[in-house]
């Protein structure tokens, strides 16, 4: 049976530009309506902080402070799930010395190791105004995009994309020397090619599942469009046909092979840190990046609602949805079958928007909160 996590009570201290908030929440779908920066996109980045990651922001942890606060900040809820209940708290104590204070994690208020402890309890996927450029962006937009994708259904798969960052900076360091010794080159070499194919492998995976997915659940009759999707790379088109100790061993090769041009470049020039994420537009059997604005929205609107349908079918939990400013840009028609699309889920749904006449069909179904002046209040419609 699948769970069905729900934010219950959103605690926040000195964060972002609330000084202090206790919203008390209900019902399967929350909507967030008040002016551009009255504060609604900061509710979202605090429930985005409760999974793996920086939220949907990307922050620095010193940058989710308040200002003028104390430096630090704290976020929590308590997590309802059928009878269970659970409570989530990350944030960082006010800097001490100088030096920047870690992150921390609490699960009833016990200290836990990392946020993936929070991945038992509950998933959260969202959509944010500022990924809209991602099929027209640079390459390296996309792979945090789909490393965001693996990250929701694989909880290693950060500490493996980490590795290999620092698995490369060690190699572009070691070729920096002018005689960089060639025993730790090739341990260093090695290492690179384990954790590059396991990155590689992951991301080939979820892209399969995903892909899976949309085929079987396509409807050409929708306003979102159907997404196909592909890597691009030597290393990527190998790892579909061939085992990954082979890709391995390739990998390693084209590494030693590139030593004297990476050594000239300053940095590796291969990899799958140089991949692209290629997306089309199913229907039209384009790429997306050719698309228009609009249906470039909805491409990736339809994308992200079928990424969340995978997270509930590996994980058995139905993701909590954040939908950050995304009744501006549909008409009517296409924000009901979105919103009916979201409630399908079977998951609470947070949407925020500037226009609470957007949600107006939702009154009856959602609850409907005002943001305004670091307060959040219940909207009388």
């Amino acid at each position: 049976m699948r769970r069905r996590p729900h934010v219950r009570r959103l605690v926040l201290a000195d964060f972002r530009s609330y000084a202090a908030l206790d919203a008390a929440l209900d019902g399967s779908m929350i909507v967030l309506t008040g002016d551009n920066g009255a504060g609604k996109t900061n509710v979202l980045e605090a429930v985005s902080l409760l999974t793996l990651g920086r939220g949907l922001r990307r922050a620095d942890l010193a940058d989710c402070a308040r200002l003028h606060g104390t430096g630090g900040w704290a976020v929590s809820a308590e997590i309802i799930d059928g009878d269970h209940h659970v409570q989530l708290g990350t944030g960082i104590e006010p800097p001490c010395n100088g030096e920047a204070p870690p992150r921390r994690y609490r699960i009833d208020r016990a200290p836990v190791g990392s946020a993936r402890a929070f991945a038992d309890h509950i998933r959260v996927v969202w959509l944010t105004p500022a990924m809209d450029g991602l099929f027209a962006g640079p390459p390296g937009e996309r792979r945090r995009f789909l490393d965001r994708l693996v990250l929701a259904v694989d909880s290693g798969h950060g500490a493996r994309v980490n590795g290999l960052e620092r698995a490369l900076r060690n190699r572009n360091r070691q070729l920096g020397e002018p005689n960089p010794d060639r025993v730790w080159l090739d341990a260093t070499e090695r290492e690179v090619a384990e954790l590059g194919v396991a990155v590689i492998a992951a991301r080939h995976e979820t892209i399969a599942r995903l892909g899976a997915l949309v085929a079987a659940q396509r409807d050409d009759t929708s306003p979102f469009p159907w997404a196909q999707m592909a890597l691009s790379g030597e290393l990527e088109e190998q790892i579909a046909s061939q085992p990954a100790l082979a890709v391995e061993q390739r990998y390693r090769q084209l590494l030693r092979d590139g030593r004297r041009r990476d050594a000239a470049a300053g940095r590796t020039l291969v990899g799958p840190h140089t991949c692209d994420f290629v997306v089309h537009h199913g229907p039209k059997q384009a790429p997306a990046a050719l698309s228009s604005t609009g249906e470039q929205k909805a491409l990736l609107t339809g994308l992200v609602v079928a990424h969340a349908r995978l997270v509930a079918e590996l994980s058995g939990i139905a993701p909590i949805m954040l939908m950050d400013e995304i009744a501006a840009h549909f008409d009517a028609a296409r924000r009901e079958r979105l919103f009916a699309d979201l409630a399908g889920l079977g998951g609470q749904v947070w949407l925020s928007g500037a226009d609470h006449q957007a949600f107006a069909s939702l009154a009856d179904r959602a609850s409907l909160l005002a943001v305004r002046d670091g307060q959040v209040t219940r909207l009388i419609a």
